[in-house]
């Protein structure tokens, strides 16, 4: 098959490029000029400088593949830059999807399209309405999760009014290797990691300790998104996740553990969201019964992120 990978350097596109690669099929990754600094994540030559907000080009590089999967994770990525990123937020997530939906349209119609959807879709949510089922009311309150219950409605649409394959996951916290320091767990680790280098001065600082998320790691999260393009129905969305709340401090306690030094932990209010949900606890029936089976614990999630970040620094 033919694949191609829009964010094919970011942390997701990558582990799916490597994943298709190994399989033996001909993968195609498309990545900014900006993302150079991960150009090694996946060692291709595919890699195709462009920009999902460029219709024109991305016309032009759908016209030179015909790709058989297109795996759309191009996006601005994280919820709490949404808030200085407003505009830049909804360009890149909305508008890039329509570019995509809309060249797919023109030149393979028949290509199956995965889109990444978001939990942040769900919104402001309280422990009564989790673990969270995907046909709850969609209330998005930041801008990076109206941006992608705006992407996720672009698919439902195209795969209605177009009959083509579109499918809906609706991502939890992804955790893996080769992701920049946005988020708390990644910039956990990197802070650790320079701690016990000598290279920064043993103190860690935080934000909001006490909120509880659904993490996933990567390698679990694309097998699963791979087993709905397989199984899946387009226009249907499915969680993505591990239907298991873990603390933000938990979470630090163990990389701290992992990392085997002692550190003075501070709290930063520079590093507090505007908005946090206490908790984001998601429901992965429907995808389990598909056949997805949880392979990775969040230790050994967090010792590989860890250990990474010590190769990087």
């Amino acid at each position: 098959m033919k694949v191609l990978v829009l964010g094919g350097t970011g942390m997701v596109g990558s582990h799916f490029m490597k994943r298709y690669l190994d399989d033996g099929d001909e993968v195609f990754g498309v990545a900014r000029n900006s993302a150079s600094s991960r150009m090694s994540a996946v060692q291709t030559e595919n890699i195709i400088r462009s920009d999902i907000q460029d219709r024109d080009a991305l016309m032009k590089i759908m016209k030179r593949i015909k790709p058989d999967i297109i795996i759309h994770m191009a996006a601005q990525a994280f919820n709490g830059d949404s808030w200085n990123l407003e505009y830049l937020t909804h360009q890149i997530n909305y508008m890039g999807t329509l570019n995509v939906l809309f060249c797919a349209r023109e030149v393979v119609p028949e290509a199956k399209i995965l889109l990444a959807c978001s939990s942040a879709e769900y919104g402001n949510i309280t422990e009564a309405d989790c673990p969270l089922v995907e046909e709850r009311l969609l209330k998005p309150h930041t801008p990076y999760g109206v941006s992608k219950a705006g992407t996720e409605n672009l698919g439902r649409q195209y795969a209605l009014n177009y009959g083509m394959k579109v499918f809906l996951p609706r991502m939890f916290i992804h955790v893996g290797t080769g992701h920049p320091p946005a988020t708390a767990i990644q910039n956990f680790a990197r802070q650790l990691a320079l701690i016990k280098a000598g290279k920064l001065e043993n103190e860690i600082h935080v934000g909001n300790l006490e909120t509880y998320r659904d993490y996933i790691d990567v390698r679990d999260g694309v097998q699963a998104m791979r087993i709905l393009l397989e199984k899946g129905n387009p226009g249907e969305p499915y969680n993505i996740c591990n239907a298991e709340a873990v603390q933000i401090k938990e979470i630090l306690n163990i990389l701290i553990e992992i990392a085997g030094i002692d550190v003075n932990v501070v709290s930063d209010k520079g590093l507090f969201r505007v908005a946090d949900e206490p908790l984001l606890l998601g429901d992965n029936s429907k995808i389990r019964a598909l056949g997805y089976e949880r392979k990775y614990s969040i230790r050994k999630t967090l010792e590989d992120v860890f250990h990474d970040w010590e190769n990087r620094i």
